[in-house]
């Protein structure tokens, strides 16, 4: 692009959204330039920022004119690098935060539709208030926002019971590469009239194009959501609990979230205000939520009568229920905090996988045997959605090692991790997306026919790759 083409594409997009929403100096870009996680750095030809769907459309005719790459951001929160612009300078962000307007919340359909740059906590506090549950949650809920959410089909604690996002989208607005609006926004539970086109954008990671704005389920606010936490001698036996629990439990199963004991002396060192609630240090410790439509009381009966049951039969060694909401917060601060404390600790190389729930236990057992074998003295300290047999397994460096040269074998370390998840029939990118810290690796794993069909949907939709490029996928 010469500099005369430069400043009339600058200029028209002034003129699309205002020239207050078009930032170009390095001072005002940087922060839309480094990822959550600051491993990704890039530059930016212009951040820009639509107040409407019209203007989104507006800003992508005017990139498609000009030929120049769009990477979509919203809340840039995600840990795979996916909305971090590249070194080049020649690609625009385009920021979703103006795009933050709740337009209908439809109580008798239990749906509401939503704009693309809503923080997903107003999204919570909206439905609250019209005594209703949008139930997505997950640690970065005060700025994350509900695009970045369908971006990367985020999951979070609650997927037992409600689903990824994926299953809480009735309907999507999309943008596509040329400036053209797609208006999907029907809230059906029901409609089979062809290819579901929602979900081949969500989790595309702004590749395909933008979404804008979406239809999302709600649901019934419950009378009572009560938290237990319970000590277990073995992986495999909270995955027996698992079952158990949803035997008797049913879909007031919420939450089943699991971490191991190296995780709790991480906690102790970098939160000490945080209470581990048992005097032991127990192989496993699970985190159990319940949503009951009944009343507080029989919540508490429910399970009350689990943690009675499991300590009786032996399957659990200690538990404890939340009396309060300020225990029940207490509980989950130490499962939420293990992620930092980690990144406090030191070095550290972070998987996010999914297997069945079935296999979760060898394959944890086979990874640390084969990780100490290449990596001896290794912390795994491993957390995450048991309920979904989502693992945020993480390797710390042992304790004195150098730091920089344990991090240098990622590559190394990564291959041995996510060999065995694909041994066991898993998933290297769980809830995280792929972006660009996953991309070579999803090649390595992906079928032949598999990368075919996605590059074939990718060139269908956006012919010149200029939407997100780099991303996801090695080329199109």
């Amino acid at each position: 692009m010469t500099a005369i083409q430069l400043e009339h594409f600058l200029s028209e997009l002034r003129a699309c959204v205002g020239a207050a929403h078009v930032l170009t100096q390095a001072l005002d870009t940087w922060s839309y330039t480094e990822d959550w996680r600051k491993k990704y750095h890039g530059k930016a030809l212009a951040v820009v920022s639509p107040g409407s769907t019209e203007e989104v459309a507006a800003v992508m005719k005017a990139a498609c004119t000009y030929k120049v790459p769009v990477v979509t951001q919203g809340g840039n929160t995600g840990l795979s690098g996916g909305a971090t612009p590249d070194d080049s300078g020649l690609q625009i962000v385009l920021s979703t935060r103006r795009l933050n307007r709740i337009r209908h919340i439809d109580t008798a359909n239990d749906a509401v539709i939503v704009e693309a740059g809503v923080v997903l906590q107003v999204l919570q506090d909206a439905a609250l208030e019209c005594d209703r549950l949008f139930p997505m949650t997950l640690a970065a809920q005060g700025s994350c926002t509900v695009g970045g959410n369908l971006a990367t089909n985020a999951g979070g604690t609650a997927v037992l019971r409600y689903g990824s996002m994926r299953d809480l989208t009735l309907g999507l607005e999309v943008v596509t590469p040329d400036g053209s609006i797609w208006s999907g926004l029907r809230a059906l539970r029901k409609d089979n009239t062809g290819y579901d086109l929602k979900q081949l954008y969500i989790g595309s990671e702004g590749t395909l194009g933008v979404i804008t704005a979406a239809a999302l389920k709600l649901f019934p606010r419950p009378k009572s959501m009560l938290t237990a936490m319970m000590a277990l001698e073995s992986l495999q036996g909270a995955v027996n609990f698992l079952a158990a629990a949803r035997g008797a439990l049913g879909p007031s199963l919420t939450a089943f979230e699991a971490m191991s004991s190296p995780c709790v002396p991480l906690l102790a060192r970098h939160f000490p205000d945080l209470r581990w609630p048992f005097s032991e240090l127990y192989p496993v410790a699970v985190l159990v939520e319940i949503s009951d439509y009944d009343s507080d009381t029989h919540a508490r009966e429910v399970l009350e009568g689990l943690v009675v049951d499991a300590m009786k039969s032996g399957t659990v060694v200690d538990g404890v229920v939340a009396e309060s909401i300020a225990q029940s917060r207490a509980l989950w601060s130490l499962r939420e905090s293990i992620s930092e404390a980690q990144g406090m600790e030191g070095a550290h190389i972070k998987h996010d996988i999914s297997l069945i729930a079935s296999s979760l236990s060898a394959f944890v057992t086979e990874a640390e045997r084969a990780l100490e074998r290449v990596e001896p003295g290794a912390r795994v300290a491993w957390f995450g959605h048991l309920g979904d047999g989502n693992l945020h397994f993480n390797v710390l460096a042992p304790k004195g090692a150098d730091a920089q040269a344990f991090v240098s074998r990622q590559g190394e370390i990564n291959m041995i991790v996510h060999d065995l998840v694909a041994a066991y029939n898993g998933s290297i990118s769980a809830e995280h997306g792929i972006g660009q810290l996953r991309r070579d690796e999803n090649h390595r794993y992906k079928s032949p026919l598999e990368l075919t069909l996605m590059n074939s949907s990718k060139h269908a939709l956006d012919p010149l790759g200029r939407m997100n490029p780099g991303k996801v996928l090695v080329s199109i």
